[in-house]
């Protein structure tokens, strides 16, 4: 065959297969048990892309149905009363600062002093003494006792005066529905928001991030299947059960101080609750999505504005806000046929999700809230071309290989 036809030919081919290219590939298979939230099943006449659901246990699909269950780690620990908690105040702990004032002293001994990492507190030209775990007037006592041994005081009952300059952030244990569970700093201070640095000599501190709720901040917040009702804090050989569900509504909600080595477990439902998807002092104020959005208009996620500040979105975002912010939403008429996949996984079996949408679709639907999850952090957000843009990006291929091809035919014409 003349190498001009050969040419002709192999442009043709590839024209033919760029050109099949436009037809939309599968939608994504899943695990029926991977299912987590509302929204991420398609109904039958949806007109959404539906996929295969495989079935590794017979578990119908859809959100999974309510369930509770006590922890185990509680048959190792004797129930209390919320009030032995409430009622008590929190032993000092490393980095609490404290104002001791000795009777007589002209700030020779007297001073502010910090608890060490390893809870010991020494006044200056004495031996360290055991603070952390101690009350106020433990503490007090025992410093007392030891500089009257040494004759640095009388024993005169207000010969040491120790007094609570600032509470420093626990190190505590949060695990179970919580998005980062694992030890966490509850109550940690910035330098912005430091006790009796700029108004000089104070006494007493309420911290009010050294609590529950600000360690279940501090390890991500809640998720959508956390009992909320039904939290518990374990201290020593103790546990409580605590009810938080006015953090959620505004309500009254004593919350509790926390010490050094708590832990706190929250319990799941195994079922998804749309009234902790929003920003509360139990969940996060927002998440962090990973997005992308190559399409012909942009090339990269730069040319798509898609930056830091886009892929931070408030908490209770959901997939169409999400693809709005990638810039997947609106264009030509001819992008109008796009698809997007949202990757999630179920955080109650670690099993991963991908769900396709049909955007154009997603947007006219009267019934898109069923269509629509909420996105998780850590969530992904992909967009397709469109069949219009694929044939577009075919057809002026196949015109740049015939205009290759052209002059190699002209040289086989001319030979």
């Amino acid at each position: 065959m003349p190498r001009s036809k050969v040419s002709v030919a192999l442009t043709c081919a590839a024209a033919v297969s760029l050109l099949s290219a436009c037809v939309a590939g599968p939608a994504p298979a899943n695990l029926d048990t991977s299912v987590y939230a509302p929204g991420q099943v398609a109904w039958n006449g949806s007109h959404q892309p539906q996929g295969d659901w495989i079935s590794q246990a017979p578990v119908a699909r859809g959100a999974p149905t309510c369930s509770r269950s006590v922890p185990r780690e509680l048959n190792t620990h004797r129930r209390v009363a919320p009030a032995s908690f409430l009622d008590r105040t929190p032993p000092l702990g490393a980095g609490d600062r404290l104002d001791v004032a000795i009777l007589g002293d002209d700030d020779r001994l007297s001073g502010t002093y910090v608890i060490e990492s390893d809870g010991s507190m020494a006044v200056r030209g004495q031996a360290p003494v055991q603070a952390a775990g101690l009350s106020i007037s433990a503490l007090t006592q025992t410093l007392r006792a030891q500089l009257v041994r040494q004759n640095v005081v009388r024993p005169l009952q207000n010969a040491v005066r120790v007094a609570l300059i600032e509470n420093a952030g626990v190190s505590v244990s949060v695990g179970g529905a919580v998005f980062q569970p694992g030890a966490v700093r509850a109550g940690e201070r910035n330098p912005e928001s430091r006790i009796g640095l700029s108004e000089g000599a104070v006494s007493g501190d309420d911290n009010v991030t050294r609590t529950i709720a600000g360690a279940i901040r501090a390890a991500g917040g809640v998720r959508p299947d956390a009992d909320v009702g039904r939290i518990y804090l374990l201290r020593g050989g103790t546990y409580a059960e605590f009810d938080l569900t006015g953090f959620l509504h505004g309500w009254t909600s004593r919350d509790v101080s926390l010490s050094s080595g708590d832990r706190i477990i929250v319990p799941s439902r195994t079922c998804f609750d749309p009234e902790l998807v929003r920003p509360t002092p139990l969940t996060a104020p927002g998440i962090r999505v990973f997005m992308s959005n190559l399409t012909r208009s942009a090339m990269n996620n730069a040319g798509a504005a898609i930056g830091h500040q886009t892929t931070s979105l408030p908490y209770g975002t959901r997939f169409l806000q999400g693809l709005v912010t990638a810039n997947c939403v609106g264009g030509t008429f001819m992008e109008s046929d796009r698809r997007a996949v949202l990757i999630s996984r179920n955080p109650i079996n670690g099993q991963s999700i991908v769900i396709e949408r049909d955007i154009e679709q997603l947007v006219r639907n009267a019934n898109r809230d069923g269509l629509n999850p909420y996105l998780m952090p850590g969530d992904a957000i992909a967009c397709y071309d469109s069949r219009w843009t694929n044939f577009r990006e075919a057809v002026g291929l196949v015109s740049e290989a015939v205009n290759t091809a052209t002059p190699a035919i002209l040289l086989d014409s001319a030979l």
